[in-house]
Order: C-alpha cells, then sequence, then structure tokens
C-alpha cells in the first residue's frame, strides 16, 4: 500500500507546543465527528498554538475527510513530533464491522459495533455511477410504528456525531473511493447520496445528526452537497423548522396514512402531532431550507392505506406542497402483521397521484435476501441473537 502523500502547498513546520487547555478525561479523543471549531479547540487543547490551529485544523481535516487516512504517521506534511502528540491524545475510530452482507442486487448491509459493545446497521445500495448510503441515528427506535421491525426494538441510546459519520467513512473504505495520491482525478461517486432513513428517529438525535451532516457536507472533506442528503422522520414537528436552518437538507416524511385514525396506528408519534399540524409545519420547510421538494414516504399495506379513496386524499392533503409520492411496497417480516399491497393495486393508487400532477415513483425493493430493505433494519439479527439466547417467540 503506498503511503498517501497528500496536500504539498503547506510546508512541514516545527511546532511549538503550549500547555493544554483541558482535554476530556477518560482517554484518546475521538476525532471523526467533531465538527471544524471543536476540531480546532480540542487541538489547542492538546498543546497547539492558538496561531497555527487553523491552519492544523484544515490539514487534519483533509487527512481523515478527503484522504482517508487513520494513522497521524501518514500525516506527512506535520512535523514527526505533532504527529507523535496528536497520537498522544486522539484517535481516528470507526465503528467495526461486524459483518458485510452482499445482496444478490449488490446491495451491501453492514452490522457495526460501536461504542459500549452496541450494534447498528448500514447499508449500501448501489446504482448505475453512483450509490446511496443509508445509515442509522439511533441504536434501536422509540417510534413503535407497527409496519417498522426496526420500530419492535426498543431505544438503547442516541448516536454520536462520530458514530454517525464513521457509517460513511466505513463504507468508503469497504468501496475503496479514496483518492489515490498522483491519480488523475475522478468524479465518479460511489456514496453519492446519504439518506438518514436507518435505525431511529433523527430529529430525536438532533445536535448529533446536525454536527454529522456539517461534516459530511464539508467541502475539503467528504464534500457531500446538502441536496445529497435526505434526513427522513416520522414528523417530529418541533425540529423540522430546525433542521431547513441548521442542516438544509433535503426531507422525507414517513407518511403512509391520510387520515389520523389509521396513521395514529401505523405512526403512533401521530397522536402528539396530527397530519394537520405536520403539514401545516411542511408548508414552510422548502422556502426555509431552498428545498426543491419534500419526498412523502408512503409504505403500502395490503387492505390499509392502500384504496382509491387514500390515494385521492392523499393529493387533496399535500396540495400546495412542493412533493413527490415514494411509494413503497411493504417489505415482510417475521410475524408482521401486515401483507404488501398487490402490485395492481400499487400501479392504480401511482396512476391517481401521477394523474394528480405529483411524481409517484415505486421503490424497488432492494437486499430483501439479506433484510436491508426499509423497516427491515436489524431485525434478522436481532432474531438470531433471540433464538440462540432461547428468547424467540
Amino acid at each position: 500500500m503506498t503511503t498517501p502523500q497528500g496536500p504539498t502547498a503547506a510546508p512541514i513546520t516545527q511546532d511549538v507546543l503550549t500547555i493544554p487547555r483541558k482535554l476530556p478525561e477518560g482517554g484518546p479523543v475521538n476525532l471523526v465527528g467533531l465538527t471544524r471549531p471543536q476540531l480546532r479547540e480540542a487541538l489547542i487543547a492538546a498543546g497547539t498554538p492558538e496561531k497555527q490551529a487553523k491552519m492544523r485544523e484544515g490539514q487534519i481535516w483533509q487527512w481523515i475527510y478527503h484522504w482517508g487516512v487513520r494513522d497521524f504517521a501518514q500525516m506527512t506534511n506535520l512535523a514527526k513530533d505533532y504527529r507523535a502528540l496528536l497520537a498522544e491524545h486522539f484517535v481516528i475510530g470507526l465503528p467495526e464491522v461486524v459483518t458485510r452482507q452482499i445482496s444478490a442486487d449488490g446491495t451491501r448491509k453492514y452490522l457495526l459495533r460501536i461504542t459500549g459493545g452496541h450494534e447498528v446497521e448500514a447499508v449500501y445500495i448501489p446504482e448505475e455511477n453512483r450509490g446511496t448510503l443509508c445509515i442509522s441515528s439511533q441504536v434501536g427506535c422509540t417510534l413503535t410504528c407497527s409496519f417498522c421491525h426496526t420500530g419492535t426494538q426498543k431505544l438503547v441510546r442516541n448516536l454520536t456525531a462520530g458514530e454517525i459519520v464513521g457509517q460513511v467513512l466505513v463504507a468508503r473504505d469497504d468501496l475503496g473511493e479514496w483518492p489515490e495520491p498522483g491519480a488523475p482525478k475522478d468524479e465518479t461517486r460511489l456514496v453519492s447520496n446519504v439518506v438518514l432513513m436507518g435505525m431511529g428517529e433523527p430529529l430525536y438525535n438532533f445536535e448529533n445528526v446536525r454536527d454529522a451532516m456539517k461534516v459530511v457536507m464539508d467541502g475539503e472533506g467528504l464534500s457531500l452537497s446538502r441536496r445529497r442528503i435526505t434526513l427522513s422522520t416520522s414528523g417530529v414537528v418541533p425540529e423540522i423548522a430546525r433542521t431547513a436552518e441548521e442542516i438544509g437538507c433535503l426531507l422525507a416524511i414517513s407518511f403512509h396514512a391520510t387520515t389520523d385514525e389509521v396513521r395514529d396506528r401505523l405512526v403512533p408519534i401521530n397522536k402528539r402531532w396530527n397530519i394537520e399540524t405536520l403539514l401545516n409545519v411542511l408548508r414552510d420547510y422548502p422556502r426555509l431550507s431552498n428545498s426543491e421538494r419534500i419526498t412523502f414516504e408512503y409504505v403500502m399495506l395490503k387492505g390499509v392505506n392502500d384504496s382509491d379513496a387514500d390515494a385521492r386524499r392523499l393529493v387533496k392533503l399535500i396540495a400546495g406542497i412542493p412533493a413527490k409520492i415514494n411509494l413503497i411496497p411493504f417489505n415482510e417480516w417475521p410475524g408482521a402483521p401486515y401483507e404488501r399491497s398487490d402490485w395492481e393495486r400499487i400501479e392504480a393508487f401511482a396512476d391517481i397521484v401521477y394523474k394528480a400532477g405529483y411524481a409517484s415513483p415505486i421503490r424497488t425493493p432492494r437486499g430483501e435476501d439479506i433484510m436491508a430493505a426499509c423497516g427491515q433494519l436489524k431485525s434478522a439479527t436481532e432474531r438470531a441473537r433471540r433464538e440462540k439466547t432461547g428468547l424467540a417467540g
């Protein structure tokens, strides 16, 4: 393996180390997931002179997020004693890959172990000349949506910003998507889009998600445009305006029903913020975030929410909101209380939505053979663990 040479413009200089301010106790600090101001403050606390901190922040940022370097010794435009200082105080730590499964359609599912021994999953979905990475924001989920197997798992804790960003770095490592020093620039992006649609409700972990996305969007590192990032929420109304102002990414809503009676059952958060309340705040989102449109996710459940009347109610409800309707054939899991709508019914529903003027793509299920499809995350893993311990129901 060739040692990356990285940027050559900045000269190697001898750092005059100062007395640290104060670093958190409990061992080395993980630099992954720190925002630029947080990284600069951590470097100063470790002894970097304040006058040099901004330059050092930029150099280290590029090594981690542009070149994909994990070893301070490879940061060759930093003085040797400064690299030793970094190694003493910091780590570049990622979630541990426990298993990696590859579907017949090329979808990759990663089971990742994080601090405390907890596990989450991320899924990479390849497409022609691009790919989407679905990442998690919590261990488990607190929402208990009745059609989603991930929602049957209790919330354990929020992920840190580093654990969220780490999922992106793990996928890029696995796909070999870091630039080769001296090689011609390649604009092809294997991880071209990120969606916060994995385990958890992102807006119940707002600050960590926001900071993680600031790292992912930074132009000198991973450099994903905010229009390449989609945050999916079940409707945490108070945080939606904050998302527009502080992240500015695209928004997807787990909608799934056209009456409060049905949505209360499918998406229990609706009992707190009902359809009318949710739609009222969504009407301002495209303007506040400068986004083109909102995606409404709608899982197709046989005999529950898939009638022609539902389709007509749906387009009436969202009238005036720039939107597309993403129709999702239900991905069944062991013990699921619902069935997937018949294909003819899904197509009839889509036709009504389309004729009303909305894009209504039917999502092709991906990764079903490895339980990597929407709503299935962590289900196979949890089931296997229960069977092993004799707790399977």
